[in-house]
């Protein structure tokens, strides 16, 4: 029989200010966020690679996509600014969002059969496998 066991999980008031007057966070959450990156899934199928970057509020254009030596990297910035005036009164605001990930990729791979799109927030990359000799059976002659 499973014991059970009673806890608070709400914070006391003591490790409120703790974390508020910790220089890493707020309520255990970083103030600014370091590690900003958009969830990735990589799926490995017989004839492909298939990237899907879950990356919602940014355009088409935003985007860049890059392979080189070996690696693919995937980056996007955008930026936002509205402004309000009234009689006495003027707010501006603005936010910019970035990130870029990469990724080695392995070797049974062509750059040249690499496609992407973007759609519904989902930007999805498809990579073609190419048959580079490894992995099918030979037998070795031996002399």
């Amino acid at each position: 029989m499973k014991t059970l066991v009673k806890t608070n999980t709400l914070p006391t008031f003591e490790s409120m200010m703790e974390d508020f007057w910790n220089t890493d966070g707020f309520f255990n959450q970083p103030i600014l966020a370091r590690n900003n990156y958009p969830n990735v899934n990589i799926l490995d199928q017989d004839s492909k690679y298939e990237i899907t970057v879950s990356a919602p509020g940014f355009k088409k254009n935003d985007f860049k996509v890059d392979m080189d030596n070996g690696f693919l990297s995937i980056s996007a910035e955008t930026s936002k600014e509205s402004k309000e005036e009234k009689k006495n009164f003027l707010r501006k605001e603005f936010s910019t969002s970035s990130f870029c990930r990469s990724f080695r990729l392995p070797d049974n791979i062509t750059d040249e059969q690499i496609k992407a799109n973007y759609q519904d927030g989902l930007l999805n990359i498809s990579i073609a496998k190419v048959d580079n000799g490894r992995g099918n059976h030979k037998q070795i002659k031996i002399d």
